[in-house]
């Protein structure tokens, strides 16, 4: 019975130690989203070029940089800040359905203006 109560107070101890806040510097869920739907636009760019594999991949690093000078983002400051939101499955769950939602949104009106443009 000792063990058990000392493994309780441990556990517990533990839990309230944990520091669950979201460290400095990071960026905000909507800035994330909206860096992480031009960073997927980008990569559906560079793959859809009739380049190589190798040349594509040195076009999507370009346009990549160019996504971060879009929205004033360092680049490890993305990087740290997805890898705090990967740890949080329900967040990233929920910044990518809106990530899903905004890039069928912009599909849709593409094809709009598609099939707007007159044929001659």
């Amino acid at each position: 019975m000792k063990r058990l109560n000392i493994v309780c107070w441990s556990l517990l101890f533990l839990i309230s130690c944990s520091d669950n806040t979201k460290p400095e510097g990071l960026l905000d869920e909507d800035k994330m989203v909206n860096v992480l739907i031009d960073i997927h636009l980008t990569e559906g760019v560079a793959s859809a070029l009739p380049i190589a594999y190798d040349s594509s991949q040195v076009l999507y690093k370009l346009l990549e940089k160019e996504v971060f000078v879009k929205h004033q983002v360092e680049d490890s400051v993305f990087t740290q800040s997805l890898r705090y939101y990967l740890q949080y499955p329900l967040i990233m769950d929920k910044m990518y359905a809106q990530i899903i939602d905004s890039l069928a949104s912009k599909e849709i009106e593409g094809i709009n203006k598609k099939g707007d443009e007159e044929i001659f």
